[in-house]
């Protein structure tokens, strides 16, 4: 009960701050420029920031040793989901178009504008290594296949990038990541007025991440969400295929258990807020995954609750 109360009330935390961004951008502080600032701010600067604090603070050399062997988990999980979303986009006979688009949304989850706000809210700064393993994994997979898959539902015919896909993975927060585990590696021991400062800027993460999930869901607009058969098939795989198969992944594996637990929640996030960024850029069904986006995020508040119950089996 006690896990479950902890989970309800951290959730609410972050709609509270969801709330706000869509209050402010209802009322007009925040219009689409604002959320493009926003994401660069938080993904570009305050992210990074956030890594290198809490890495050097929280992690000796030993701990971090031994979580890179554990990518194996998600990637496993979502190779799965990838063959499973063909079988399930069949069944449901989605036209041709979006198709791609909903495979990728299938498959990858949110991992930092809502993976991680979440679960530095119910176990706290001793979950960033494994949030940012699963993160590495899911952004790999989605700047590889996902794009790929998106892009074929445009006008024109799907291709392979690789230095727009180096530079997407090696993201700003994955190099912040990097630095905090060389510094620590080296034991190198920033100043304390540069460790302060990295320490306001990397504050802005939570709420910045928070409020651009508001923009984004007003400017998505709530009442054009349609619970048709592709939405709940996303759901399906989001919030039922994703964190069954993490289970049955981790479930008795020797691997520590707030790792279980992150990856557990991890595996249950809603969809990218990238997906309709790319759909755009390519030509598919931007709107669509907006709407997506938005419809997911919501529902997201209420599945979390329910896999931290989850989550308490793996005790």
């Amino acid at each position: 009960m006690t896990a479950f109360l902890s989970s309800v009330f951290g959730v609410l935390e972050i709609l509270i701050l969801i709330a706000i961004g869509y209050a402010l951008t209802a009322v007009g502080w925040f219009n689409d420029r604002s959320s493009r600032i926003i994401a660069k701010v938080v993904t570009q600067v305050a992210l990074p920031a956030y890594m290198i604090v809490t890495i050097t603070s929280d992690f000796s050399a030993k701990q971090l040793a031994t979580i890179l062997p554990d990518l194996r988990f998600p990637v496993m999980s979502m190779a799965i989901l990838f063959g499973l979303s063909f079988g399930v986009c069949r069944a449901l006979a989605v036209p041709k178009g979006r198709r791609g688009l909903f495979k990728s949304m299938f498959f990858n989850s949110n991992t930092v504008f809502i993976g991680l706000p979440v679960n530095m809210a119910l176990f706290g700064p001793k979950s960033l290594p494994y949030v940012l393993v699963y993160y590495m994994a899911n952004t790999t997979i989605f700047w590889t296949i996902g794009v790929y898959l998106i892009q074929a539902d445009g006008p024109h015919a799907a291709h392979f990038d690789l230095k727009k896909v180096l530079g997407k993975v090696f993201s700003p927060p994955l190099l912040g990541f990097i630095v905090g585990v060389i510094f620590v590696l080296l034991k190198i021991k920033l100043p304390d007025f540069i460790m302060s400062d990295l320490t306001y800027v990397g504050n802005l993460t939570i709420p910045g991440s928070m409020f651009f999930i508001g923009i984004c869901m007003y400017q998505a607009g709530l009442r054009n969400i349609r619970f048709n058969k592709e939405l709940l098939g996303i759901f399906a795989g989001r919030f039922v295929f994703a964190p069954i198969i993490m289970f049955l992944l981790v479930f008795a594996a020797p691997v520590p258990l707030l790792m279980k637990q992150v990856f557990l929640l991890q595996s249950a996030m809603p969809v990218m807020t990238n997906a309709p960024v790319v759909a755009k850029l390519y030509g598919a069904d931007a709107s669509n995954a907006s709407i997506t986006v938005s419809a997911t995020t919501l529902f997201s508040m209420i599945v979390i609750p329910i896999v931290m119950i989850a989550v308490r089996v793996l005790h």
